[in-house]
């Protein structure tokens, strides 16, 4: 029988990364104590309103300024759909690249292996353990938003917010997935992190596009920011075909990750 641990991967990387969600944490923290407290002093303002009404309008719905001047819209506009969402992004893709390409430049991935762990079981617990770091930089996230909710007025209910962070996750999500995937296809952290990234920046893209061009609407079928935010979540609740798109595709990169790393020569 064999004497390895339980979770042995999760444990290790799980462990091994608190620093950086403690700093991720940190990051996350400041940006929502910086913009939140704000919106009382400015959301509702003349000065607001006016600002919002002499930018172009196409500029406004890319940004999603719509309801900037509403809590929830203020909130939804600063936080998850631009600071929030490139915290979550950054930090997505960083661990996800770690986690297999990252493991097999150093040559930990072959000497894991080599210790009686499979592929599928590295894998899997890989995934898992940039997904509890997610799910930790999202409760925080809430936890922050839920403590300045009151005193910023800004009027967030916490069936929405939970829709909205389950939406941020996802979102993260499929960064991190399509990262771990890219990595244990080419064994490159640099190969990783430019296809997680590049998914969320071409998911922006497309959104704003749709939000500019009439006829380009049917490019939010192809954009994970769209799946996440075009039904606002944090004003109108949970999008659970959004939810589902973005929840979808991280399983199905989580399946061939573990496909392609059971197929492919690992170099150390």
């Amino acid at each position: 029988m064999s004497n390895l641990p339980v979770l042995p991967v999760f444990r290790r990387s799980f462990g091994d990364s608190w620093r950086s969600l403690v700093a991720w944490g940190v990051g996350v923290s400041a940006a929502l104590l910086l913009y939140l407290p704000l919106f009382p002093s400015i959301g509702g303002s003349g000065q607001m309103q006016q600002l919002i009404a002499s930018l172009p309008p196409e500029l406004v719905r890319t940004l999603g300024y719509e309801d900037i001047v509403s809590g929830v819209g203020y909130t939804q506009a600063t936080f998850f759909g631009l600071i929030g969402f490139f915290l979550f992004i950054f930090a997505a893709t960083a661990w996800g690249s770690a986690a297999i390409a990252g493991a097999e430049e150093s040559g930990v991935l072959e000497l894991t292996l080599a210790h009686g762990v499979g592929r599928g079981q590295y894998a899997s617990e890989s995934v898992l353990s940039v997904l509890a770091r997610l799910v930790a930089l999202g409760a925080l996230s809430g936890g922050v938003i839920l403590a300045l909710n009151s005193p910023s007025d800004l009027g967030i209910s916490i069936t929405n917010l939970l829709a909205a962070l389950a939406a941020l996750v996802g979102l993260a999500c499929v960064s991190a997935t399509v990262a771990l995937l890219v990595g244990a296809s080419t064994g490159r952290r640099v190969f990783a992190t430019s296809a997680g990234a590049g998914v969320a920046v071409l998911g922006y893209v497309f959104n704003a596009l749709a939000n500019q061009v009439p006829n380009a609407d049917w490019l939010r079928w192809f954009s994970p920011y769209s799946w996440a935010y075009h039904e606002a979540p944090l004003r109108d609740g949970a999008s659970w075909i959004g939810l589902a798109l973005l929840w979808g595709v991280s399983l199905c990169c989580v399946a061939a990750t573990a496909v392609v790393l059971r197929r492919r020569d690992i170099s150390g």
